[in-house]
């Protein structure tokens, strides 16, 4: 199957400036494409990873993949998408979020060879741009009528649009330009709110190389449900471990809506057509076992297969009520416990619930058991002597579970 057919039945094309044109310049041979990934946090979350997966596939097609991540451009902020300015960053946090960004990417792509891959930061070549220099060479190629017209400006028109932000656009078609001369890069993916600013560098390869160029974006993916992609109650779903433990991760696959399993087992996973079709076949109370796949598949992509193997582990153990090491955990000093700790005190600090008085609701609602029995008293308390050597499991429903020990 050519890669363009794999990515628009997995459901990663939303537009694309010239498909016929780039199927042809792909089968002529191998094309460099990139992505950005703006350091605005320490993490990618599994919403932002759907343009790494692409370029996953094109690499794994022979294609030659660049990972841009924008010490550059991350200092100005992209208005794309967002209602208000970006907080600004300092150059040392935006610095730790690149490098956290950089060790997240290269689980997914190869860059051992520069012909397989390369990363590289913007900042190279954007923090050092003379002002009107810019403005005469990049900035006369734009009309402002036109920016104007691309839907992240619009948006933002009506609560106001700082100067820096309206730049981005310019700096973004400029990163596009830059590849293209250094690397020969006439390829750029990206979720479709960058349609705008990905068109722009199209036009500007252009005009100032006087070659052609291409844009494909990725649909903005929401579940269901209407909930964006890779967002819960309790904010987004990282794939840095040190903010969202593999089994918490493992466990936000197992909980997929019904109706997303399939879509999500041909956007997260690398698994074949044929596959597939077999999941898909699935019906009933069968489809956990689809969703036990789909979750153990995107965690070992990104977490390692012995990681998807402890969490999956500690899901099985987590139903039959045992208290294993695979759990998260969560230690109550042993006064507490010789006092007796409020279970929906345990329930909001160990991040099952949201706060304490969304404790007692689930109390409330029948929800909880500590060990294999029940709570039904909002005020209840686990004592010492429940908590044994391996300690305790405290769970709501099926879904969350923390293992409860002494300290």
């Amino acid at each position: 199957m050519h890669v363009l057919d794999e990515l628009e039945w997995r459901g990663f094309i939303k537009q694309c400036s010239d498909l016929a044109a780039l199927r042809e310049a792909m089968d002529k041979g191998p094309v460099t494409v990139y992505c950005g990934f703006d350091p605005t946090a320490s993490s990618l979350h599994v919403g932002n990873m759907v343009p790494a997966l692409v370029l996953a596939h094109l690499q794994r097609a022979g294609h030659r993949v660049v990972a841009v991540v924008g010490g550059g451009t991350g200092m100005v902020g992209d208005p794309s998408g967002k209602t208000e300015a970006r907080m600004l960053l300092t150059p040392e946090v935006i610095q730790g979020n690149l490098e956290a960004q950089q060790r997240q990417l290269s689980r997914l792509l190869d860059f051992s060879s520069p012909d397989r891959g390369l990363m590289v930061n913007n900042a190279d070549w954007l923090l050092g741009l003379g002002y009107i220099e810019f403005l005469r060479e990049i900035g006369s190629c734009f009309s402002v009528n036109k920016m104007l017209t691309a839907e992240g400006y619009r948006q933002r028109m009506e609560k106001g649009l700082s100067f820096l932000e309206f730049n981005y656009q310019l700096l973004q078609a400029y990163d596009f330009l830059v590849l293209n001369q250094k690397f020969g890069c006439t390829l750029q993916i990206g979720g479709d709110d960058q349609w705008g600013n990905i068109l722009a560098g199209v036009d500007l390869i252009r005009r100032k190389q006087a070659s052609q160029a291409f844009a494909l974006t990725q649909p903005l993916l929401l579940t269901s449900s209407g909930q964006k992609m890779g967002k819960t109650h309790a904010g987004a779903v990282w794939i840095d471990a040190n903010r969202m433990s593999p089994f918490d991760f493992f466990q936000y696959w197992v909980n997929t809506d019904d109706r997303d399993v399939v879509r999500f087992l041909k956007l997260y996973t690398f698994l074949s057509a044929e596959r597939i079709a077999e999941l898909e076949q699935l019906q009933g109370a069968d489809i956990r076992l689809a969703k036990g796949v789909l979750a153990w598949e995107i965690t070992a992509l990104l977490h390692g297969e012995a990681a998807a193997n402890e969490a999956r582990d500690a899901a099985v153990a987590m139903v039959a009520g045992a208290a294993t090491d695979d759990l998260p955990t969560f230690s109550v000093a042993e006064d507490a416990l010789q006092l007796g700790m409020p279970i929906f005190a345990i329930l909001a600090d160990s991040g099952i619930a949201k706060s304490r008085s969304e404790g007692r609701r689930l109390i409330q609602g029948g929800a909880v058991r500590v060990g294999n029995d029940k709570v039904s008293d909002p005020d209840a308390v686990l004592r010492s002597e429940q908590v044994d050597a391996s300690g305790i499991v405290v769970r709501v429903g099926k879904k969350h579970a923390v293992r409860v020990v002494r300290s």
